[in-house]
């Protein structure tokens, strides 16, 4: 059987390359059962067949890309740096679980604690900048990572590894404290209150762990907060909020984490990895 017309050479060679869309390939391909002369032109040796399997094997068993992934990648996040965040240790499945049902049982609590109710916010403004440092706590090095090893070998392991995944981290723990604390009953401002506690404690770890360990940066200063949380007990509710989360208060932590961020960018590739831990 033969055809009238035959495929050009530019088309065999995007065929060959792979370079069409699946419905041209359809068309070549019903050509080329058709048409001998066409089909002797397509290299048929076992080095083609192979990388041609290889490549279908790879389409089928490609993992799938999740909404997540495709949002992110329009935003110019590269695939590559998706998979590398994903494998960060705080962001299993057990750490997001647990600290979310920490904060819905502070939300359950304050909505059905009556009299309790601002006692309860209070607590939760004292509790909730230290998510975020504890999930800094365990994004890169040992022994949060069991992978660390693996992980150090990679041409991305480095700062900038540690900064992707603490950005990632905080990002997350910082997104599911704000949903909680819209759902917080008691003063609106509560809701945003914590926020500048927190942004201090991450950047003042990160850059802290120019010096030390991340898990020690992050144990210093969340014991440190927690230090002043417990000197706290025993104060007027009135007092306690005026002196950690009042304007003043709030003006000394946005100073202080600008102060730690600097020390962040110029110390930056000093961070303390744990390699030869």
């Amino acid at each position: 059987m033969t055809t009238d017309w035959h495929l050009d050479p530019g088309l065999i060679e995007q065929y060959e390359t792979g370079a069409l869309e699946p419905s041209r390939i359809m068309a070549v391909e019903a050509h080329l059962l058709a048409c001998a002369d066409c089909r002797a032109l397509i290299p048929a040796d076992d080095a083609w067949l192979a990388d041609s399997w290889s490549a279908v094997y790879d389409d089928i068993h490609a993992p799938p890309v999740s909404p997540i992934q495709r949002l992110l990648a329009r935003a110019g996040l590269p695939e590559h740096r998706f998979r590398l965040l994903t494998a960060t240790p705080a962001l299993r499945w057990s750490w997001l679980l647990a600290t979310a049902a920490v904060l819905m049982l502070a939300v359950a609590a304050a909505r059905f604690s009556g009299d309790g109710t601002l006692l309860i916010g209070q607590a939760f403004l004292m509790a909730a900048p230290i998510l975020p440092v504890t999930a800094v706590s365990g994004a890169y090095g040992p022994p949060a990572d069991p992978m660390h090893e693996i992980t150090g070998t990679t041409p991305a392991a480095g700062p900038a590894l540690v900064l992707w995944r603490a950005v990632s981290v905080i990002g997350v723990a910082v997104l599911m404290a704000t949903v909680a604390a819209v759902l917080l009953p008691g003063p609106g401002w509560y809701a945003a209150a914590w926020l500048l506690p927190a942004l201090l404690l991450c950047t003042g770890t990160l850059a802290l762990a120019t010096v030390v360990s991340l898990p020690t940066a992050a144990a210093v200063l969340g014991g440190l907060w927690v230090t002043g949380v417990l000197a706290a007990v025993g104060t007027s509710q009135e007092q306690v909020v005026a002196s950690m989360f009042g304007p003043t208060a709030q003006l000394a932590y946005l100073l202080s984490a600008a102060l730690a961020a600097a020390v962040l960018i110029l110390r930056r590739r000093r961070f303390d990895l744990g390699e030869s831990r």
